[in-house]
């Protein structure tokens, strides 16, 4: 299976256990991996045949900016929900959130939950 990867997506969201975090808010890095064919938009050069990128972008945008959730688990599910109803040509889809800022003592460099979700 072929793949479409959007990596390095930062937004800021209001998700978070803590009361704190849905009250300031922080910043979340979205990565997606779009698992489909692409051999017929490679051989026509036709848009219509893959997966439009800017939609994606606007579906993930729109769920990690949208309503308070506490777990990133729940953010990384509507993504993925929500990619796979928008969009017949996909197969699966990996998604990745990452909370740079997790409330964690400790030195680290991010804490991430990565999902993956098939179309049946």
């Amino acid at each position: 299976m072929d793949e479409i990867v959007l990596k390095g997506m930062p937004f800021f969201g209001y998700h978070g256990v803590l009361p704190e975090e849905n009250a300031i808010g922080q910043r979340f890095v979205v990565n997606v991996w779009l698992a489909c064919e692409l051999s017929e938009a490679g051989r026509t050069d036709d848009v219509s045949k893959t997966v439009d990128y800017a939609r994606v972008y606007a579906i993930v945008r729109e769920v990690v900016e949208g309503l308070p959730k506490k777990l990133i688990e729940a953010v990384a599910e509507d993504v993925a929900r929500q990619l796979l109803t928008t969009f017949a040509r996909l197969q699966s889809v990996t998604v990745e959130v990452e909370k740079p800022g997790a409330p964690i003592p400790g030195i680290f460099g991010q804490v991430s939950v990565k999902i993956r979700r098939d179309r049946a």
